[in-house]
């Protein structure tokens, strides 16, 4: 017997479910074919865990909630034997055995279907199932999740494993990764397993002034500059024994990377307007979406900064591959605003539609989605209907530079919110805004 999951509300979906898919919108869809090789890695994501197994070419599994199952899926809305996975010579075909809910692709229920690299991910009840090839990642064991982290896949669990090796080090950190993958969810990770007796403090860099940036970085003394009416300690002295978070540490200016290089060296700051140093014990942890190498090669970033900064660089997945977590960050996201929005739960062709998506703005772009179809939604159940994709997968480039006819139309697309357009994009805001003011 293989893993078991654990799902949430099945019941309930049960009878939506079924209503909305009597007839099949398909008999059988053929999507980009896998390589035909294996094995194949499969993740079975329920809103509370991920479980996995591993299908070897020319094998079958079947997944259902009976003892009968190879692979046993806990939720109510999935029949005892509800499909069967196959490992082909054409990639990996799921066919449904005459489950009462049904199998839902891309949306759309149906009785059979060949999974591909851009489709490769199907729902069954509550639970989301993605197939892959097999990476040495997915035979790791499993490792304690992190505080504050959503997700159990092993792209997450790879994650997690890094987090928990180098907390415990005074060593800077670097966090690569898309916008809206939540890197500072990783820093504050970091912060509460170090054990540092000092704060953890949050500090977006790249939206600071130039004018302002050496007073909130190293503080200030009463009456260096108009306005400053009192002495106040920049963050470097509200980390002591701490951590500082540096967010988007690629939008630094060339004077400040110089400033910021020389306090990394010598942990002491001098405020503004002040004569002495003072002495700081910080642990930094940067943060970038931007190809920081690229930046060095280029000269647009110091490479000695860079070496100081990563001394560990930890990667952070987008979203896209790490599918198998959509369930469970769905249910936290939607419970994040029950108070407001009230109890909902994604049927299997809503959480089908987001298993397809490719989400170029990662967790942050699945929350605004899910908070307008649960606005949309009457009732508990979330449905196809009230999923309303921001735009296609393909639509824009991954932090690509825009021109700025093309920046105007993404920002037309999202009603003139320069917020949710420069996640759509990838990039800071400010980039963005920088794209606009070219036209």
């Amino acid at each position: 017997m293989a893993d078991e999951t654990t799902g949430l509300r099945g019941a309930a979906v049960t009878a939506g479910a079924a209503a909305e898919s009597d007839e099949f919108t398909s008999d059988t869809i053929e999507l980009e074919r896998m390589p035909a090789h294996g094995p194949w890695f499969i993740e079975i994501g329920s809103p509370s865990r991920v479980a996995s197994a591993r299908l070897e070419a020319g094998r079958s599994i079947v997944l259902g909630s009976g003892r009968r199952a190879d692979l046993r899926v806990a939720d109510a809305a999935v029949s005892a034997c509800h499909c069967k996975l196959s490992a082909t010579a054409n990639g990996v075909e799921v066919v449904d055995l005459s489950s009462k809910n049904g199998v839902f692709v891309g949306g759309a229920r149906v009785e059979r279907a060949t999974l591909g690299a851009q489709q490769n991910g199907f729902a069954i009840g509550c639970t989301g199932v993605v197939v892959r090839t097999e990476s040495a990642a997915d035979r790791e064991q499993e490792v304690a999740p992190l505080p504050g982290l959503v997700g159990g896949s092993s792209s997450m669990r790879r994650v997690a494993r890094a987090v928990q090796r180098h907390a415990r080090l005074r060593a800077p950190v670097l966090l690569l990764g898309e916008s809206g993958t939540g890197k500072d969810v990783v820093a504050r990770a970091l912060h509460l397993l170090s054990r540092r007796s000092g704060p953890y403090v949050p500090l977006n860099v790249g939206a600071i002034p130039e004018t302002l940036a050496d007073a909130e970085l190293f503080g200030h003394q009463r009456g260096a500059f108009t306005g400053a009416v009192a002495a106040r300690a920049g963050a470097f002295e509200q980390a002591h024994r701490g951590t500082l978070f540096l967010d988007e540490i690629a939008e630094l200016t060339p004077a400040m990377q110089v400033r910021l290089l020389r306090v990394v060296e010598d942990g002491a700051v001098r405020p503004v307007g002040g004569a002495q140093t003072i002495a700081v014990d910080a642990r930094i942890v940067s943060a970038t979406w931007a190809p920081l190498l690229e930046r060095v090669a280029s000269g647009r970033f110091r490479a000695d900064l860079y070496h100081r900064l990563s001394y560990v660089v930890i990667e952070l997945p987008p979203l896209r591959e790490r599918r198998s977590d959509i369930p469970a960050l769905a249910r936290a996201l939607l419970e994040r605003h029950r108070d407001e929005v009230g109890s909902k739960f994604l049927s299997s062709a809503a959480l089908a539609q987001l298993l397809a998506h490719d989400w170029p703005g990662n967790v942050r772009e699945l929350g605004s989605v899910l908070y307008r179809a649960a606005v949309a939604a009457e009732g508990e159940e979330i449905g196809p209907g009230h999923v309303q994709l921001a735009m296609p997968a393909t639509a824009i480039g991954r932090g690509a530079p825009l021109s700025p006819a093309r920046a105007a139309e993404l920002l037309r697309q999202f009603r003139g919110n320069a917020s949710a357009a420069a996640r759509a994009a990838r990039v800071p805001r400010s980039t963005f805004r920088s794209w606009l003011d070219k036209a």
